[in-house]
């Protein structure tokens, strides 16, 4: 087990003391609005050139560095959280290759070598997700997988009609506006590996499946890595959707997956779970911000979420971990007497989440929302965003109630302590990040103080969405019996509202059926039948036959030929002797 610390330590090290230099070099480009774009040509084929690019600016460097100090936590705390794990070098290894796939993709302006960080990222979280080997782990790594080679497929896809460019580098999409239905057609096909990625609707039901996978993968997943890479991928192309006027799909697929996932979340009693669909409610908020037209803010939204939400999935562990691997919140209440530094760092990333005021979601969420009430929206999409919103603060108060306030419904005999020192010195520096990490942000980040002209109702309208929320979420939580009396009378609401409106069904046995079944019989009658019959096989016998009927004739032809030939020669023989 002592290699295995060293191990662990070291990794943490290396990634604490990059993200440092990342974050300082950074910000040092990012006051002199500079770039950097480095090139290492690859092959040059038919002027088509094939290149490794980099791409080192301000959004790349503070994204990477928030990545590697996220990791760094992570990686630190997964020393305690896996001691037991036989195989926890393999652990720490898939985790490294998993943040440097993320990297790869960070830096990357050519579509090419984000492939390789896209594809980098598909392959390690299908390895992490299975890690724990039983049949429910594999179940969701399968579907971790085919959901995102969907993604995949896209972007080879959109690789292909780059070619119609002369490159594959994305920054010279802006000198070629004439290229009107190419820049469309690769601009769709990037929008929707973006949306597998990032789990919007239809393509959501992988992201609370993958919670099988252990405690500080999810942290990592949901936090900085994989889920966020979509929604980093529009931010870059956010310039090319608006000239494809593909941002008002974009904001309607947003309000939806949020209001999907924060409606789900309340009907929900696994731990994991409620957090996951928080992130799927937070990534749809992302996306409607591009929609919107605010890529900054939604980059800015980004880094905060990464902050409190690694930070969420933390304590989520420690109350696993402690609590004897359960995960249902109906076991759980007054945790805050037996592990109280833990519940405060739950609590603070609560209420970053809900986006209460000088916390780190507030300085992002804030923003963003009164900017949307300055904009023309439609009234549909006006109440789904902001109800969402306010669904947001309702399954998070709830979560609370259930965590904190309610009745602690353990065994009776039980030991909880929250002492463990590889756990505390982590989330203590993550739960300063939550607090002080959105206005450092924000002084940083908004260079130009942001004109919002509105009025006293608009601008308190926020705030009461947020209070209103939290207030119905905790109420509905204490009346048990009317959440039971709910539950029992609408059954099939519920179950519909609880399983994410069928889409997990809709992605497994609906999918089996009608393709993996219709393929396998489409497969046996075309490819294995007539295909093969007046195909390959078909054209083998008819060949076997014509090629047996020209050797029989050559062969007899050859007979008559050999035949004719000493017939001639016994004349000739012949009428030589008479002559003599």
């Amino acid at each position: 087990m002592k290699m295995n610390k060293n191990y662990c330590f070291i990794y943490s090290l290396f990634f604490f003391v990059v993200s440092m230099f990342f974050f300082l070099f950074g910000i040092s480009i990012g006051f002199k609005s500079m770039i950097y774009i480095l090139e290492w040509e690859l092959i040059n084929l038919n002027s088509s050139s094939v290149c490794f690019s980099m791409l080192l600016d301000f959004k790349s460097m503070i994204f990477m560095s928030f990545v590697l100090f996220i990791s760094c936590m992570i990686i630190f705390y997964s020393n305690l959280y896996m001691n037991l794990d036989y195989n926890k070098n393999r652990f720490i290894i898939l985790v490294v290759l998993f943040v440097f796939s993320m990297m790869f993709l960070i830096i990357s302006p050519n579509l090419m070598s984000i492939l390789l960080g896209w594809d980098g990222l598909g392959l390690t979280s299908y390895c992490l997700v299975i890690y724990y080997q039983n049949s429910k782990s594999y179940s969701a790594g399968m579907l971790t997988i085919l959901m995102n080679r969907v993604g995949d497929v896209c972007m080879l896809m959109s690789i292909a009609w780059m070619l119609n460019f002369g490159s594959w580098n994305y920054l010279f999409f802006y000198y070629n506006e004439n290229l009107s239905l190419e820049l469309n057609m690769i601009v769709f096909l990037v929008l929707l590996s973006a949306m597998t990625k990032s789990a919007q609707i239809p393509f959501s039901s992988w992201l609370p499946a993958a919670m099988a996978a252990p405690t500080p993968v999810s942290a990592l997943v949901h936090s900085s890595t994989l889920v966020t890479a979509g929604v980093y991928l529009l931010i870059r192309f956010s310039n090319l959707i608006f000239m494809a006027e593909m941002n008002n799909y974009l904001l309607m697929i947003g309000c939806l997956t949020m209001f999907m996932a924060g409606i789900g979340a309340n009907f929900e009693f696994d731990l994991k779970k409620i957090i996951a669909l928080s992130t799927l409610s937070q990534l749809g908020f992302m996306m409607s911000t591009i929609g919107l037209g605010f890529p900054d803010l939604a980059f800015f939204h980004l880094l905060t979420h990464a902050l409190f939400k690694a930070l969420l999935f933390m304590c989520a562990g420690v109350f696993i971990h402690n609590l004897n691997n359960l995960q249902d919140i109906r076991g759980m209440g007054c945790l805050v007497n037996q592990m109280p530094f833990i519940s405060i760092c739950f609590n603070f990333s609560n209420l970053a989440l809900c986006g209460m005021p000088f916390l780190a979601g507030f300085y992002s969420k804030d923003l963003i929302l009164e900017l949307s009430l300055m904009m023309y929206m439609n009234k549909f999409i006006f109440i789904l965003f902001f109800m969402s919103v306010g669904l947001t603060v309702m399954y998070t108060f709830r979560l609370i109630y259930y965590t904190m306030s309610m009745d602690f419904n353990y065994n009776s005999y039980f030991i909880l302590n929250d002492e463990e020192l590889q756990f505390i010195i982590p989330m203590f520096f993550m739960v300063l990040m939550s607090i002080f990490g959105g206005s450092f942000l924000g002084w940083m980040m908004i260079d130009i103080p942001e004109l919002i002209i509105m009025s006293s109702w608009s601008k308190y309208f926020v705030l009461m969405i947020m209070l209103i929320g939290g207030w119905i979420g905790f109420e509905l939580s204490n009346l048990n019996l009317l959440m039971n009396s709910l539950y029992l009378t609408n059954k099939k609401l519920v179950f519909f509202i609880g399983n994410m409106w069928f889409m997990p069904y809709l992605s497994t046995y609906m999918m089996n059926y009608y393709f993996l079944i219709v393929g396998n019989k489409i497969f046996k009658s075309a490819d294995s039948g007539w295909l093969e019959e007046m195909g390959s096989q078909g054209m083998k016998k008819i060949f076997d036959v014509m090629f047996k009927k020209n050797q029989n004739f050559q062969d007899v032809e050859f007979f008559i030929y050999l035949v004719s030939f000493f017939m001639w020669i016994m004349i000739l023989f012949f009428l030589i002797i008479f002559k003599m």
